[in-house]
């Protein structure tokens, strides 16, 4: 069953951010699991500082391994130090998709 993260944060720091976003990106290339099949990040209109990143995988399994990556978690531990608090994270499972 296809699985979605939503991570939910604010930051003052969002060029540094995106910076090490991607040179994450550029050190995992494309390895299995290292990133979901898709990543969307978003600005929150309503609130200026606040930002979501979409991660799609595969399935619950796919992403929990990603999870587990020790550059995962050496990323996720310096995406925290730039926010201006813990994210918030959202596990979903795609019950349906429809696309137009």
């Amino acid at each position: 069953m296809e699985f979605v993260q939503i991570v939910e944060f604010t930051t003052t720091r969002i060029d540094e951010l995106r910076k090490l976003s991607d040179d994450f990106q550029a050190k995992m290339g494309n390895q299995p699991g290292g990133a979901g099949s898709a990543v969307v990040i978003t600005a929150d209109r309503d609130t200026p500082g606040r930002y979501l990143v979409i991660a799609q995988f595969p399935s619950y399994e796919t992403a929990m391994e990603n999870s587990n990556r020790p550059e995962v978690s050496a990323f996720s531990q310096a995406m925290g130090e730039l926010c201006d608090g813990p994210p918030t994270f959202r596990n979903l499972d795609v019950i349906e998709r429809r696309e137009s």
